[in-house]
């Protein structure tokens, strides 16, 4: 068993083995050293602690997914892999690390992997089959001459925010709309009364208009802000009308 530290590390489920051999070959016959342990037997003290070891100290941490370790609820592939996402926590966000590797149609939406897995890009190789395009890639990751690319997908915490913002600003549109529709009506009431005579007569300067406060008929009352807030916009918009 090598206690060395290698470039890169590939975790797999034991059912894998034959392509994350393949994907081993091609990375060592284009010169990068690999940790790809051939070995059934696992586990015990002395073999937690190289394992450990080893992650921490390589350069690029390589999961192999598939059907075959989205089957497996547990084995020891996944230690790994928590071991590799906890390493990730203390490294700067253009630090190059994960590359995942998916060797058969698996999809990422629903693919049970750690959470910062879904944060990178993932190559899919069906049955490990060599690409000297990935292989390019990899050299050119643990050369550090580009940082890991970043999925296309946003995280989940900064998917919400986003949601969160844009429905913030869909009711910030509807709001200032409503209001505007509703100075609009009022208006063209006020005119086209006032010149027929039909408004009760009030002095000259006193230019008013009342505004009731709009009720929230949602039944929720949590919507009630959304009503004040109709309500506010429309006092502004009249005040600065008639002023």
């Amino acid at each position: 068993m090598p206690t060395s530290s290698s470039a890169v590390f590939l975790s797999y489920a034991s059912e894998d083995a034959e392509a994350a051999r393949r994907i081993a070959d091609a990375l060592r016959a284009a010169g990068v050293e690999v940790w790809f342990d051939k070995s059934e037997l696992r586990g015990g003290d002395a073999w937690d602690r190289n394992i450990r070891d080893q992650i921490h100290r390589c350069q690029l941490f390589m999961p192999i997914i598939s059907a075959h370790s989205e089957a497996r609820d547990e084995g020891y592939f996944r230690r790994e892999w928590a071991l590799a996402e906890g390493r990730t926590r203390d490294m700067s966000h253009k630090r190059a690390f994960l590359v995942p590797v998916v060797i058969d149609e698996t999809s990422e939406r629903d693919a049970a992997v750690p959470e910062r897995f879904l944060d990178v890009q993932w190559t899919r190789l069906p049955d490990g089959r060599e690409d000297a395009a990935f292989v390019a890639r990899v050299k050119r990751l643990l050369s550090a001459e580009v940082p890991a690319p970043s999925s296309p997908v946003p995280p989940p915490g900064e998917r919400v925010v986003q949601a969160v913002l844009s429905l913030a600003t869909r009711r910030r549109w509807f709001v200032g709309a409503a209001a505007a529709a509703a100075v609009a009506v009022l208006l063209v009431g006020y005119i086209a009364y006032g010149r027929r005579g039909t408004l009760a007569p009030v002095a000259q300067d006193a230019n008013s208009i009342a505004v009731l406060p709009l009720s929230n008929e949602s039944g929720d009352p949590s919507q009630q802000y959304f009503s004040d807030g109709l309500s506010e916009s429309l006092i502004t918009a009249l005040t600065h009308f008639l002023a």
